[in-house]
This record gives structure tokens, C-alpha cells and sequence, in this order.
């Protein structure tokens, strides 16, 4: 897989288990060449060395709070595992990459810009998706079709065997996210995996909100929420929530509601650059008409400063992807890479 080449799309239905079997099987070879090198690239970005063995007791507790609080999700990364030919604690790895990573106050130029609205012309979720580790060589795109969720389907981004990141489902519900840092993170739900929790389980931005209140995150984040009818964020830090409710939503890597402000752990060049960043997608957004096509968010995401460009250093986070959501539609549009460079790949339930 190359940043700019041909996405690939998994189906996958069934049981728990045989979703994450039949995600396992699809990317078997490039998940273990995942895993090899330097052990999903951690080693590559983060300043002291981990081990697999010395991983091990984290992998334990984050599987413990997942199993408790979605044990379904535990199923299916034990079918990734089976699927794959990996070892378990290996597929936990997986989708505890970024958890594990934590965070740390060093410049950074970019995290994830995102944008929603809702009204004339259909609602649009927008953004472009901003990491360190050159993970565009591992983007897919899974159709998941759950038996004990009938009549649910979701389309679902992914990089390097995560069950979720972002995503739609065919009730008309989208949710992005970003990277926003404070409080302690510790063993809970990932919040890519509870996004796909909300888009297995949740009709409404109004029903998600209800079951993620009672998950026990694991790291702070916001997420970005879009339904026919509704568009919020929530901003998560430690055990509390803020939702901010509106006609649209724009958001980028430091805290906007008045409680949380003084908790952001962000530094000040990150801070000046989602600064930049915010403004620039909340001016690009009023300047797009209602009803503009997938192309013109496109247009606006691959603008800098949003879109956030490869300087050449794994460890420096650039713009890995760019995506766009049109939920009515039940339509992901997304660019690989550098969206300024790559063509558009849609996907449809």
C-alpha cells in the first residue's frame, strides 16, 4: 500500500468475531510488516525505546476496561487476531498505538482540523487527518455489516488494523475527531474504539451521546458529531464531558469551552498552529455555499495552513488523509496522503 494508491476496502459481517476475521485475513501480510517494523513504528517516533514484553501489563489493563465496557469489540480483536495470523496481544497493540504514544508538549504543526454542518444542502462532515509515523501506507476503508446490529452498516476509516477511527453509518450518523490534549490518560476505551462502538450501536447524534456518556475513555480527544438534523462536539478531558450544540462545528487541537481551557496541556507552537488552523476552516466553511460537493471541501482541506505538509521527519505529524462525509448519502469520500496531491476514492454503503 502507498500513500496515494488505491485504498482497500474490507466487507465484513457477521458475528464480533468474524468482522475482525475477516478484517485479519484482508490485511494479514501488511499488518505483520506493521508489526516488524520497529513495532508499528513506535520505536521510530517516540524518544525512549517500548518492548513487547515491557507493553504487556498496559495491553492487560486497556483490554480489561474494553472487554468490560464493550466486551463485542474484544470479540472482534480477537478475530483480527485469528484472521491475521498474529498473536493477541499483538492485535491489542494494534489499537493501542496511539494510547501508548501518550502525549508530550513538543512543537507540532498539525493534529486534525475538522469541520460539520447540517441544513440547506444536507449535512457534511469535513476534515483532514493529521499523524506522525507516515501511516498513510496503512489506510483502509472496512464495510462492517454486524449481526446483532441488522439493518446497521457502517463505512469506517482505518490505519494499520484500528476497528475504528472515523466514520458513517446508514442510519445517517457521522463522527470525526480530534487530538486534543490534557488530563491523565489511563486505561479505559480508546476513543477510536468507542467512535466505532457509537457507529455499531448509536442512530443519532442525539443516541450516541447517551452511550458515550457512559464509556470510561481512555485519553482526552474531541469528537465531532452529524446527523441529518444535529451537528455538535464533545470535548472529553478525564471523566468529563462538554458538548457544544449549533448550526455547524469547526474544530482543531485546542480546548474551546470555557471549562476546559485552563486544563489544555497544549504547547504554545501547537497551540498557535491549531490556532491558524481553526480560523482558517471556520472562514473556508462560510465561504462554502450549502449544497457545495465533496470536491469544494476538498478545495478547502487541501489549503494550507489546514492541510499540513510532509517536512520530512516521521516523528513531525503532516496530513496523512483528508475525508469528507456526506451521511444523507451514507457516501465517505477520502483523499490518501497529501490532499493537495491525490485523487478522490469514494466509498458508499
Amino acid at each position: 500500500m502507498t500513500g496515494g494508491g488505491e485504498i482497500p476496502l474490507i466487507h465484513a459481517s457477521g458475528d464480533p468475531f468474524a468482522v475482525g476475521r475477516a478484517h485479519g485475513e484482508a490485511l494479514a501480510g501488511p499488518l505483520r510488516t506493521f508489526l516488524d517494523d520497529s513495532l508499528c513504528r513506535l520505536n521510530k517516533v517516540m524518544p525512549e525505546p517500548v518492548s513487547p514484553a515491557g507493553l504487556l501489563p498496559s495491553i492487560a489493563a486497556y483490554r480489561a476496561a474494553v472487554t468490560a465496557a464493550v466486551p463485542a469489540l474484544t470479540d472482534e480483536v480477537s478475530g483480527l487476531a485469528a484472521g491475521a495470523g498474529i498473536g493477541e496481544d499483538e492485535a491489542w497493540l494494534l489499537q493501542l498505538r496511539r494510547e501508548i504514544m501518550g502525549y508530550r508538549k513538543v512543537p507540532t504543526m498539525g493534529d486534525c482540523t475538522t469541520y460539520a454542518r447540517t441544513g440547506a444542502g444536507g449535512p457534511v462532515l469535513a476534515q483532514t487527518i493529521d499523524l506522525n509515523g507516515d501511516l498513510d501506507d496503512y489506510l483502509s476503508v472496512l464495510k462492517v455489516e454486524r449481526s446483532d446490529r441488522p439493518g446497521r452498516r457502517s463505512l469506517v476509516l482505518s490505519f494499520g488494523g484500528l476497528l475504528g477511527y472515523l466514520g458513517l453509518n446508514s442510519d445517517g450518523l457521522a463522527i470525526g475527531l480530534n487530538l486534543v490534549l490534557g488530563g491523565d490518560w489511563r486505561p479505559g476505551v480508546p476513543p477510536y474504539l468507542a467512535i466505532r462502538h457509537l457507529l455499531d450501536s448509536a442512530g443519532s447524534v442525539t443516541e450516541a451521546l447517551e452511550i458515550l456518556r457512559g464509556l470510561p475513555l481512555a485519553s482526552s480527544r474531541t469528537l465531532v458529531l452529524c446527523d441529518r438534523e444535529q451537528v455538535v462536539y464533545v470535548e472529553v478531558l478525564g471523566d468529563e464531558l462538554r458538548v457544544v450544540e449549533g448550526p455547524e462545528a469547526v474544530h482543531a487541537n485546542h480546548f474551546l469551552h470555557p471549562d476546559f481551557v485552563a486544563g489544555d496541556e497544549i504547547n504554545v507552537f501547537a497551540r498557535n498552529s491549531s490556532v491558524r488552523r481553526l480560523k482558517a476552516a471556520g472562514a473556508g466553511l462560510a465561504a462554502l455555499p450549502p449544497g457545495s460537493g465533496a470536491e469544494e471541501h476538498f478545495g478547502l482541506l487541501s489549503l494550507p495552513p489546514i492541510c499540513v505538509p510532509d517536512r520530512g521527519d516521521i516523528r513531525a505529524e503532516r496530513t496523512v488523509a483528508a475525508v469528507v462525509m456526506l451521511p444523507d448519502r451514507g457516501e465517505l469520500h477520502v483523499r490518501p496522503g497529501d490532499p493537495s496531491l491525490s485523487a478522490t476514492q469514494v466509498f458508499s454503503l
